[in-house]
């Protein structure tokens, strides 16, 4: 995660063979899932978003599965939001609690 714009453009155009202004936006996370970095670009510049958690971690393929992935902007809400619902589920303030 010590990379930057240019240190991912890299990865993205070396590593991967992909164009990085096709309209994609490219996903990075850590060893231990609790990071993400997103590479998009808008038309005249990139964009770099980091989030980092404090508690829990990205539900993310292991090393074992696919490095790139196609996803739909809902695969990607899923894989990127997905922990918000499980952590504030875990929190003792809403154990015994009903959610309305």
């Amino acid at each position: 995660m010590r990379k930057s714009i240019n240190g991912l453009a890299a990865v993205v155009e070396g590593s991967f063979k992909l164009d990085l202004c096709d309209g994609a936006v490219f996903v990075f996370c850590n060893r231990s899932r609790d990071r993400i970095k997103i590479l998009e670009w808008d038309g005249d510049g990139f964009w770099l978003h980091f989030k980092r958690l404090e508690k829990g971690h990205f539900r993310w393929p292991t090393s074992g599965e696919e490095q790139t992935l196609v996803l739909t902007g809902e695969e990607l809400s899923i894989l990127l939001g997905g922990t918000r619902v499980a952590l504030k589920l875990k929190r003792e303030e809403l154990i015994g609690k009903r959610i309305t």
